[in-house]
């Protein structure tokens, strides 16, 4: 017997053993893995509509955020301006003779209301009316006048304004008391 024959002996001796490379173990029932490749595929499909579901409200949850930071900011810049608005109708509350100066403050307050007004920001009329303290900030009190209620706002210090339907700013109020 020759070496070669020898080890073809040994193979054959070792036949139907797994670690042969030649020869598999038993297959399993396709119906069985199929059914374990389709629950597979189920529960990874389940994964992606998850993800999916997730990655939705993310982006929802992000757009809910940067609309907040802009109304933020967007509503500091509209703060930012009313002291401008201010002093502009104070200076129109001034008496002057140069007519071209007072002509260019009017062109300037009426650029800053037409910002205003397209920004949907509004004055808040409070004179006359009852205190509110939603939209009025009491800084003084006045006795009441002949036919002027108690709590009722005399005068405007400084004028409020809401963007939208939120107060942007409250207005800055003297109201009438009840003599005593």
């Amino acid at each position: 017997m020759s070496v070669f024959d020898e080890d073809v002996s040994a193979d054959v001796a070792n036949e139907g053993t797994p670690a042969d490379a030649g020869v598999s173990a038993p297959a399993e029932d396709p119906a069985a893995l199929l059914s374990a490749a389709n629950a597979k595929a189920d529960e990874n499909y389940n994964k992606f509509l998850l993800a999916m579901a997730d990655f939705e409200n993310y982006k929802r949850r992000m757009q809910r955020d940067i609309e907040g930071i802009v109304t933020h900011h967007r509503r500091t810049l509209l703060e930012r301006f009313l002291p401008v608005v201010d002093n502009l109708e104070r200076a129109l509350a001034v008496e002057s003779d140069n007519d071209g100066l007072r002509t260019g403050v009017e062109q300037t307050l009426k650029g800053f209301e037409g910002v205003l007004a397209a920004e949907n920001v509004r004055v808040i009329d409070v004179l006359g009316k009852p205190f509110d303290p939603k939209t009025a900030e009491a800084i003084g009190t006045a006795p009441a006048e002949d036919g002027v209620a108690a709590d009722t706002v005399v005068k405007v210090a400084q004028k409020g304004y809401t963007i939208g339907e939120e107060l942007l700013r409250p207005a800055l109020v003297i109201v009438a008391t009840s003599a005593a």
